[in-house]
């Protein structure tokens, strides 16, 4: 399954279950949920999976980088899957899994979205300063 098809089946999939999406120039799949913009990144890996909460919480000085790293840290360790780190000068969370067909994502979606939710939650109760 090439990148655009795949692109395309998780256009067809989020539209189905009820989300504005839409896939930009560079073949991201954005969507939102509660609020929040959502990625799923595409990569040469047909097994992989990347579905990222992107630029969730800013980071505005070197005094909160470590607050965020240690969040970060701890939110990755408590909430299985989910990976909580900063790039640059902001904060990501992200699911990361190997769906092997592609199509294997499907059942295992909305539970990924909970879990990037839960890791928001947990980072944002422990890096307050």
């Amino acid at each position: 399954m090439t990148k655009a098809e795949r692109a395309e089946m998780y256009r067809e999939y989020l539209a189905s279950e009820g989300f504005p999406v839409n896939i930009d120039r560079d073949g991201v799949v954005a969507f939102k949920f509660e609020g929040g913009n959502y990625v799923i990144l595409i990569d040469e890996d047909e097994t992989y999976f990347r579905l990222v909460y992107p630029g969730f919480w800013s980071i505005d000085s070197e005094e909160e980088r470590l607050r965020v790293s240690l969040a970060a840290l701890h939110a990755t360790a408590q909430v299985k899957v989910a990976k909580v780190y900063p790039r640059n000068d902001d904060t990501h969370a992200a699911i990361e899994s190997f769906c092997s067909p592609p199509e294997a994502f499907k059942p295992v979606f909305k539970r990924s979205l909970r879990a990037l939710g839960a890791a928001v939650q947990c980072f944002r109760e422990k890096v307050p300063g």
